[in-house]
């Protein structure tokens, strides 16, 4: 069975998410074509290969450029017939879940998000979600011989299989119907390190007293090589900018590590996190509630424990 794999990238780069959903779709056995829409980088696209594509379908139409999802299904569901594959994986992401949908709406599949683990096909083919925003699981029979899976962050692991894959320029027949919707304006998100990407966060809620105390958690966060992020209140209060609030309503992460400092650890925040390798809580209240949801918590001052850890970070490099 032939499977193809939408990869996004941002600034021409591949995101990791995208290498994971290539990884995901190799461990499944299958035979791998990878699609990437707009402007990449040459090397960033063969690099695909590494991680279980066979050839890489380059869609280089100026017009995707943008995440236009319609446009975008309508190139994926092309490449499907062309390759006559019968399964796409992608990543959860703003992008990818809605391209799920219309790809699986437009092919009659059965459709599956969030998924993490590679599928069970000793009886049928189903697949574990994350439901509940990480408080459950649910196992799901794809019924349909035509298949969609949208894979969370970090759902299989990320490790190099082969050598560079082989691009191919691919031309899809779109229409203007295609482009309906169109986007005006795209706000993103600065720094470093984007928060959606980032294997380590180091965040901060309202412990930390003021906007002005923000720094000890930049030089911690620069010191890990992180992305920083606050709890909803820190952003409402407009200490931070919103485009870091971690939480149901903001943004939801899944790093390998996630430093929480000054966070209580109300219900909204930790469904936005509860998807992380390892949780390491910092509060002065011992009662806290974020410390029953941590592999592991320090009670203290945060002016006083920051500082010190980031220096012992400098000082083991």
């Amino acid at each position: 069975m032939a499977t193809l794999v939408f990869v996004e990238s941002a600034e021409g780069k591949i995101k990791k998410t995208s290498l994971e959903a290539v990884a995901y779709a190799y461990a499944m056995g299958d035979s791998v074509t990878a699609i990437a829409l707009g402007a990449v980088d040459k090397a960033e696209l063969e690099a695909i290969g590494k991680f279980g594509a066979t050839k890489i379908l380059s869609v280089t139409d100026e017009r995707l450029n943008q995440g236009v999802i319609r446009a975008y299904a309508s190139v994926i569901v092309q490449a499907l017939e062309s390759e006559g594959a019968d399964t796409l994986v992608l990543a959860n992401s703003s992008l990818g879940t809605p391209v799920a949908a219309n790809v699986a709406v437009k092919i009659g599949a059965s459709l599956a998000s969030n998924v993490v683990d590679l599928p069970d096909t000793s009886s049928g083919f189903v697949v574990k979600q994350s439901i509940y925003t990480g408080k459950a699981f649910a196992f799901v029979e794809m019924k349909n011989k035509k298949k969609v899976i949208g894979i969370r962050k970090n759902a299989v692991e990320l490790k190099e299989v082969g050598a560079n894959g082989e691009i191919i320029n691919f031309t899809a027949n779109l229409t203007d119907a295609d482009f309906g919707t169109k986007i005006t304006a795209t706000e993103k998100a600065t720094g470093d390190i984007l928060l959606p990407e980032a294997e380590i966060v180091v965040s901060g809620g309202r412990g930390m007293k003021g906007p002005e105390h923000w720094n000890i958690l930049e030089d911690l966060a620069k010191a890990l090589g992180a992305a920083t992020a606050c709890s909803k209140p820190v952003s409402d209060m407009g200490w931070r900018p919103h485009h870091e609030h971690v939480g149901q309503t903001g943004v939801k992460v899944a790093p390998q590590l996630y430093v929480a400092v000054g966070i209580s650890g109300a219900i909204q925040h930790l469904a936005g996190v509860n998807s992380s390798k390892c949780i390491v809580v910092i509060n002065k209240d011992p009662e806290a509630p974020f410390f029953k949801a941590a592999d592991y918590g320090i009670v203290g001052d945060a002016f006083t424990i920051i500082p010190k850890l980031t220096e012992a970070i400098k000082a083991a490099k």
